[in-house]
């Protein structure tokens, strides 16, 4: 084992990072020991060290967050370079940089956390239960949330109690007025949309007085039972509601569904969605019956052919192409889809000498696009074998790391040769 010299207090932060890396290297490497009761007692100590870790790692996303750094490195947020730098979920990153934003304003959290006294899970959940209270309220509903966790409560149970908590504070301080949420108009609603691993998703969020007003009127009627033998429950039928209002009324519905022309004529080849979910054969006929189709015709290669002409602008049909081809932006890393994307001409645009060809098309998202035109050197870009561009955003400085941050041979860099 390589030794490790550290005066803990002398040590700069980055000393006891290496030491912190090198010491959990160590660990990854040895077998844990077969006794049930050690193993209890080493894992609940070292999930305290970890948490208190997680304090340390909160303070450096703060600083990260805070200067802007990711912008710098051609990613467009905080959260972002958690995802793709740091290997985060979605979740997980939201989860850590709320954590880092909140800190600050929770002082018990903050001073309990960092002693070991506070798990992560519970720091956690209380950032994330306050983000939205002013600071007065925040110290008042942390006491509570405290409080419960003295008590006993589970970190899951916690969780619930934090969606109350601003009608909880309202009665502490014995407030009679309206809540704030509601003094302050259109500007404290929200929404998150939690992915599943099915391909659904959770919807979580409040809305004020004013947008729930909107809601009923436009989800109610819809919501009704559709006669005697409609045997959904209300939380059903609401769902379907607002399917009808985000499709407007099946008007404006469009699915791409991506079949070879063999399918529609019989063979039992599925189709695809955009994504990727496989789709039966028997149902993709079935849609092609009552839609429109727009066929996308590919060479051999699979490299897509001209639809468009030199015009400064892509065509509807080039458009409708290049989202099949992207389900995100073509930066790597970046998740924005691609029906929010802007096209980007790959190689640039100059006016009246450079074509807007389909195979010199990619999506970018709005941030992507602008910050490629004006750090050209740092983008390297490559083809895929079905013919997608795929663009990776390099460093400030040309050099590119791995994800843990690591210089990587040039000679083995897949991206070198592709500078755009």
């Amino acid at each position: 084992m390589d030794s490790i010299v550290a005066g803990l207090d002398s040590a700069s932060t980055a000393d006891l990072v290496e030491a912190a890396a090198a010491i959990n290297a160590q660990l990854a490497q040895r077998a844990a020991p077969e006794s049930g009761p050690v193993c209890m007692e080493l894992a609940e100590r070292f999930a305290a060290a970890l948490d208190q870790g997680e304090h340390a790692l909160a303070g450096l996303i703060a600083v990260v967050d805070r200067t802007g750094e990711p912008k710098h490195w051609g990613l467009a947020s905080t959260q972002a370079w958690l995802r793709c730098r740091l290997g985060m979920r979605e979740g997980r990153a939201q989860e850590r940089l709320t954590l880092a934003r909140q800190l600050p304003r929770l002082q018990q959290v903050n001073q309990q956390l960092a002693t070991g006294d506070l798990s992560y899970g519970y720091a956690a959940t209380i950032a994330d239960a306050v983000q939205r209270l002013n600071d007065d309220d925040c110290t008042a509903a942390e006491g509570i949330l405290l409080e419960a966790v003295a008590g006993g409560v589970s970190a899951r149970n916690l969780a619930r109690l934090g969606r109350k908590v601003h009608d909880l504070v309202a009665e502490l301080t014995g407030e009679d007025k309206p809540p704030e949420d509601a003094q302050r108009g259109y500007q404290r609603s929200w929404m998150t949309v939690s992915r599943s691993l099915d391909g659904g998703c959770y919807l979580h969020g409040w809305l004020n007085p004013e947008d729930t007003a909107i809601l009923d009127g436009t989800l109610a009627p819809l919501a009704k039972p559709a006669g005697t033998d409609d045997r959904r429950d209300l939380a059903e039928r609401t769902a379907a509601a607002l399917s009808t209002v985000l499709a407007g009324g099946h008007r404006d519905t469009r699915v791409t569904v991506i079949a070879d022309l063999q399918t529609l004529t019989g063979d039992d080849r599925p189709g695809r969605l955009r994504d990727g979910t496989p789709i039966p054969a028997a149902q993709v006929r079935r849609i092609a019956l009552n839609a429109g189709i727009s066929p996308l015709i590919l060479s051999p290669d699979h490299v897509p052919l001209y639809l468009g002409h030199a015009v400064r602008i892509a065509t509807a049909g080039q458009r409708r192409v290049l989202e099949t081809l992207y389900d995100t932006c073509a930066v790597q890393g970046c998740e924005v889809p691609g029906l929010l994307c802007e096209v980007d001409h790959v190689d640039g645009w100059a006016l009246g000498n450079s074509p807007t060809d389909i195979d010199k098309l990619a999506l970018c998202c709005g941030w992507h696009n602008r910050w490629k035109h004006t750090h050209p050197h740092q983008i390297h870009i490559t083809t895929t074998e079905d013919g997608r561009y795929r663009y990776r955003a390099l460093p400030p400085d040309g050099t590119t790391r791995s994800r843990r941050g690591r210089p990587v041979d040039q000679a083995d860099n897949p991206w070198h040769d592709h500078a755009a």
